[in-house]
């Protein structure tokens, strides 16, 4: 899947494109359909996906902002998984926000992109102050010469698809529900950096993530699959080419994890809120490879025990029980 940065001046014309627009934090199953719908109408054009970084609500009311599902980085690599050709990346700015409804579809999707078909959920809105609806979207769309799909509601087990709903599950420490709608379990992704070794030292390594994304889970300790997927790779729309590829299908290393989501405090009364991964039957160096944990089970709270040593003994028994939970 291509990856271009700017939708007013791609760095090529695209093919009669039918492109999907939103923010699409989580790639959940309702994303899904939107792509799928713009994959089924080419008609010999190319399927392509307009998203933006920052998420809209960063500019728009970054006190209000919610916390994010996915990374860019993690996003592009689950819409290149969903066959997508195309993906635009467009930086959403005080000024990208401040274009008209009006300015939004002449200078982005008919002068930039070239739209064919564009393809919207429900409750899309756009330009200044989110003065455009699916309703004006549809008229400009007659008027310019392009075709509208608006997508209902997509629900799982009459539940309403949204990242909204993802979040409040995650939050809630309801997994399976957060699952339900992404397709997939919950993910957290990061870099693994060096920690404070204190795993090791009582026979128990851990891989310390540095976080791509910004959700996490109740403090805890979960059974997780761990998948090294190489080295951390540079944010797609921090380089320097107007195009890049990202991988459709990169094959992880997959391994059993307990995982702890806390503070440590056996060891810190008052630490920090880290992220720490043990790999069942692994061996070998961590550093600085790229680690997607999907997050199956919340298998216990976080507990401060009496020393480090009746630590490693619970996390043995963690250990037994996400082996059952994972097999």
């Amino acid at each position: 899947m291509e990856v271009f940065r700017d939708a007013e001046s791609p760095p090529r014309r695209l093919r009669r494109p039918v492109v999907a627009i939103g923010a699409f934090d989580g790639v959940h199953v309702g994303h899904r359909r939107l792509f799928e719908i713009a994959m089924a109408h080419g008609d010999g054009g190319e399927a392509a996906v307009l998203t933006f970084d920052p998420h809209p609500a960063k500019v728009l009311s970054p006190k209000l902002a919610p916390p994010l599902l996915t990374s860019t980085e993690r996003k592009l690599e689950l819409i290149a998984a969903c066959g997508i050709d195309v993906a635009i990346v467009q930086r959403f700015d005080p000024a990208f926000a401040a274009l008209g409804p009006d300015e939004f579809v002449e200078r982005i999707l008919v002068r930039g992109l070239g739209v064919s078909h564009v393809v919207v959920g429900y409750d899309f809105s756009y330009g200044r102050m989110r003065a455009g609806s699916t309703a004006t979207l549809a008229m400009a769309g007659r008027t310019r010469g392009f075709d509208v799909t608006i997508v209902p509601a997509v629900t799982v087990s009459d539940i309403v698809c949204s990242s909204t709903r993802v979040r409040q599950f995650v939050l809630e420490g309801r997994l399976g529900g957060a699952a339900l709608l992404l397709g997939r379990p919950f993910e957290i992704a990061g870099r693994v950096v060096p920690g404070r070794g204190r795993g090791r030292a009582i026979g128990i390594p851990t891989a310390n993530l540095a976080l791509e994304a910004e959700l996490l889970p109740p403090v805890g300790v979960y059974a997780a699959w761990a998948h090294l997927v190489g080295a951390a790779s540079a944010h797609p729309t921090g380089c320097g080419a107007a195009a890049l590829r990202v991988a459709e299908a990169p094959v992880p290393d997959r391994h059993r994890a307990v995982v702890n989501v806390g503070y440590a405090p056996t060891f810190e009364p008052q630490g920090t809120l880290t992220v720490e991964a043990h790999l069942l039957d692994f061996e070998g160096d961590l550093y600085d490879r790229r680690l997607i944990l999907e997050m199956a089970q919340r298998l216990r709270g976080e507990q401060r025990f009496a020393s480090p040593e009746a630590l490693a003994r619970q996390i043995g028994r963690d250990a037994t029980r996400a082996r059952e939970v994972l097999a």
